[in-house]
C-alpha cells in the first residue's frame, strides 16, 4: 500500500494508460480523482475500481484539460474537498497522422495543445496545491507526465505529435528544478508501441503489428499496465531521489 493516505489525480482517465494508473493507484491506496473531457468512460473507471473496494477509492471531475477555465475549476475541488495533492499524472494526449506539408495550422495547434498545453496548465494549477502541502508537511509528492517514444525519435505523419511529446520530456525537466526546493518531485514516461483504443485501428493491420515485432527488442506490442508500472513506481517514495528523468519504456526499440 505504497498510496495509503495519498491524494491523486489523473487526467484521460477514462480509457488506456490513464484507466490503468488510476486503477494501479487506488489498489495500493490512493484517493484518485479521475480527470477527462467524457463522463461516461470515467464512470466506467470508477465504478471498477470503487466495485472492488469496501469504500470508494474513485471519483471523476469532468474537464478539459486544454481549458485555463477548466483546469482552474479542477484545482479549485482539489482544495476545497482535500487542501493537498501528493500524486499528479499528465496522461491526457492523442494525435492523428498528418503529413506536415498537408497540415493545417489548427490540426497543429490541437495537437499540441492536448498533449504539451494541457501539462503545463493542469502542473500549474495543482503544482500550486502540491507547493503549499509540502510547506506544511514532508512526504511523498510527485508528478509524472506521460511522454512518448515519439518524443525521442522523429515519426513520419507525426510532426506535432512527436514535437509536442519531446517538448513535455524538456518541460519536466524545467518543472523539475521549479518544485524540487519543496521535495516535489517531476519525471516523465515515454511508452512505446502500446495496445490501447489510439493505437487499435493501426493494431488491426498485420503488417504494421509485425513492423513493430521485428523492430522491438521484446517483439511484441506493450499493454496499459505494463506502463502502468513504471508510473506507480515513479510516483512512489521508491523513487525518492529520481527527479528530472524520463523514463523510457518501449520494449527496446531504441536499442534495435
Amino acid at each position: 500500500m505504497r498510496f495509503a493516505q495519498t491524494i491523486a489525480v489523473v487526467t484521460g482517465a477514462g480509457s488506456g494508460i490513464g484507466r490503468s494508473v488510476a486503477f494501479r493507484l487506488a489498489s495500493e491506496g490512493a484517493k484518485v480523482i479521475l480527470v477527462g473531457r467524457t463522463r461516461q468512460k470515467l464512470e466506467q473507471t470508477a465504478e471498477t475500481i470503487n466495485g472492488k473496494s469496501r469504500i470508494p477509492m474513485a471519483e471523476i471531475f469532468t474537464a478539459d484539460c486544454t481549458d485555463g477555465e477548466d483546469v482552474s475549476e479542477l484545482a479549485e475541488y482539489v482544495q476545497q474537498h482535500y487542501g493537498d495533492l501528493h500524486v499528479l499524472v499528465n496522461n491526457a494526449g492523442g494525435s492523428r497522422n498528418t503529413r506536415i506539408l498537408e497540415m493545417s495550422e489548427t490540426e497543429w495547434d490541437e495537437v499540441q495543445s492536448v498533449n504539451l498545453k494541457s501539462v503545463f496548465l493542469v502542473s500549474k494549477a495543482l503544482g500550486k496545491i502540491m507547493v503549499e502541502g509540502a510547506k506544511r508537511e514532508e512526504g511523498n509528492r510527485a508528478i509524472v507526465n506521460v511522454a512518448s517514444l515519439s518524443g525521442h525519435q522523429a515519426g513520419a505523419e507525426i510532426p506535432h505529435y512527436s514535437a509536442a511529446k519531446a517538448g513535455v520530456i524538456n518541460f519536466t525537466r524545467s518543472l523539475a528544478l521549479e518544485l524540487a526546493p519543496y521535495g516535489i518531485r517531476v519525471n516523465s514516461v515515454s511508452p512505446g508501441f502500446v495496445d490501447t483504443p489510439l493505437t487499435a485501428h493501426g493494431l488491426k493491420n498485420d503488417r504494421f503489428v509485425k513492423a513493430i515485432q521485428r523492430n522491438t527488442a521484446l517483439r511484441r506490442v506493450g499493454n496499459p499496465d505494463e506502463i502502468a508500472n513504471v508510473i506507480a513506481f515513479a510516483s512512489s517514495p521508491e523513487a525518492s531521489y529520481m527527479t528530472g528523468s524520463d523514463l523510457l519504456v518501449d520494449g527496446g526499440w531504441l536499442i534495435k
